[in-house]
């Protein structure tokens, strides 16, 4: 029986996320030591990708930046459907409203 998987705090990773994870070993220790927090951030990611190919990309860079030892993902603002703590600035500029770095 395999054992149950780690997701985030808020965000349950789909199954294509979790054959890739699971699919190395050592990527996949990696994964199951990440605080959920940072598993969230991954996740949600992954899950705010707009086409296949993106999401497809992130969940293969997912793979390359856990081993590289990265902890979040690189250049993400953030989840935002976290319900502990308000979206930060950056985040409501980027995410929510849309406006990019270069304003609406």
């Amino acid at each position: 029986m395999e054992a149950a998987f780690p997701h985030g705090t808020v965000h349950e990773a789909q199954d294509d996320l979790q054959v890739a994870l699971r699919s190395d070993p050592v990527v996949y220790a990696l994964w199951q030591r990440l605080t959920p927090l940072g598993r969230n951030e991954f996740i949600c990611w992954v899950e705010d990708a707009k086409q296949p190919a993106t999401r497809e990309r992130r969940i293969r860079r997912t793979l390359e930046e856990l081993s590289e030892g990265k902890r979040r993902p690189c250049c993400w603002a953030g989840c935002i459907h976290r319900t502990d703590k308000a979206p930060g600035r950056w985040q409501q500029a980027v995410l929510i409203d849309g406006k990019g770095r270069g304003g609406a």
